[in-house]
């Protein structure tokens, strides 16, 4: 292979950028946006860009999407990091963006990259230019918008959510960028062997930029030790090494992932500390990420434990805790604590059933009224209109109780929570029993 080839390749702008699309259609993924009669799609074909807010992961499309949209509305884009800006950046896009508006009539789509680092002053700044149409705003975050974005800006923007890009797409993308020989890696006649495949799919975790520089990594690697000038395949132990990054003992994204997740579940579920060591023990071995495990451990302590121990949740938390500060392999002793706790607890799957039911309810029923004696009367004219009304505080009466009805009408008296009688649920169980009864009674006496 030629080396000035591989120097001049190596010089150029890193590959995840060169691949970009330059169309909707070579755009891969989030089909739940983007797809046929979707938000973003409906946006492009309409010629119709509006504000909005890109939610999701690293590396699945929210700057490539962003760029996109500003070539359909065919407006002047302009791009910044809220990290590295600041209100001084944003006044001069404002200012720039007046003058081409007065000047040529041209609009401006702004994208601010992770627009969540901004604090409300920053956010602030925004609001009456794009209430006045002057700017469209694009903003990215990989953090939840509405904790992060001030609710003024979030009620002028959309918010589309994007996942990480499925193995398919991912696929799909570098497959894509090795047999492209403009943008891509086609000059080398690379291709990739099915286990360097997987496991740079692997290695991506939903996100295409880290799957194209990494592809780009393994490829250099190869080509620098002497690649062939015919088709030349890239193994697994060859992106390994190009990595520094081995491949896990079993495929965490297959079938072996999920069954020894589910051997661990059902070992913990049937009060067998013994299995669900070993079990435990397997999966770390094979390079599964221990924090999966543990998040795994803290979904079952309120799944199938729920209020029968109700410190299974903490210790599951303390668990994580004590990994995340201490690390592997000092860590995993708290793993091991916390699953032979959860083993060794008592079983109750009532509130996990009883989150269902009242799930179930809440989508049958749509938007039932709430009972005007619980409703909050901050007003005068919401406590003439008969807000609070009634209401009756519970700790005025005999054992902090007032057996008053808190649901629906149309709900009224509906049991959601069945606690058993194992564990701490049996004296749940009595106390949920003397205040059903006392509120069931009091209703029969309302005329």
């Amino acid at each position: 292979m030629d080396a000035d080839l591989i120097q001049r390749l190596r010089s150029r702008e890193p590959l995840a950028e060169r691949m970009r699309p330059v169309s909707l259609d070579e755009f891969r993924g989030q089909g739940h946006i983007a797809g046929e009669n979707a938000l973003v799609r409906r946006s492009f074909e309409e010629d119709r860009v509006f504000s909005m807010i890109l939610w999701g992961p690293p590396g699945c499309g929210k700057t490539t999407l962003a760029g996109l949209l500003a070539r359909v509305a065919r407006a002047h884009f302009t791009h910044f990091s809220a990290v590295l800006s600041g209100v001084k950046d944003i006044r001069a896009v404002i200012a720039d963006s007046e003058k081409r508006r007065s000047g040529s009539g041209e609009k401006t789509l702004l994208f601010v990259d992770e627009i969540h680092r901004f604090n409300k002053s920053q956010q602030d700044a925004f609001l009456p230019h794009v209430e006045s149409g002057l700017i469209t705003l694009i903003g990215a975050t990989t953090e939840n918008p509405s904790f992060e974005v001030i609710p003024a800006l979030m009620s002028r923007c959309r918010v589309a959510v994007l996942k990480p890009l499925e193995p398919p797409d991912i696929d799909a993308i570098m497959e894509n960028a090795l047999k492209d020989p403009e943008r891509g890696l086609g000059a080398f006649g690379v291709f990739l062997e099915p286990g360097a495949r997987d496991h740079l799919v692997r290695l991506a975790d939903g996100d295409a930029r880290a799957a194209l520089n990494n592809l780009e990594a393994a490829v250099f690697f190869k080509m620098s030790a002497g690649g062939g000038d015919g088709p030349t395949p890239l193994s697994r132990d060859e992106v390994e090494k190009a990595l520094d990054q081995k491949a896990p003992l079993y495929d965490k994204n297959g079938e072996a992932h999920y069954n020894l997740i589910s051997a661990f579940h059902k070992s913990l579920r049937g009060s067998d500390p013994d299995a669900a060591l070993y079990w435990l023990k397997r999966m770390l071995q094979g390079g599964e990420d221990p924090f999966y495990i543990a998040r795994r451990m803290v979904r079952f302590a309120s799944e199938d434990i729920g209020n029968a121990d109700p410190d299974a949740l903490r210790i599951a938390l303390d668990a994580m805790s004590a990994f995340r500060f201490l690390g592997s392999p000092e860590g995993e002793l708290a793993l091991s604590q916390s699953a032979v706790y959860l083993a060794t607890a008592p079983k109750s799957n009532a509130v996990y059933m009883a989150e269902k039911r009242a799930a179930a309810a809440a989508k049958k029923f749509g938007s039932l009224p709430v009972p005007l004696h619980i409703r909050n009367a901050p007003t005068k004219l919401m406590k003439r209109l008969g807000y609070g009304k009634g209401y009756q505080y519970d700790h005025d009466r005999k054992g902090a109780f007032a057996p008053q009805e808190h649901l629906p009408d149309r709900l009224a008296g509906t049991v959601f929570y069945r606690p058993t009688e194992r564990g701490g649920e049996k004296i749940v169980k009595e106390r949920l029993r003397k205040w059903r009864s006392l509120r069931a009674a009091a209703g029969k006496k309302t005329p």
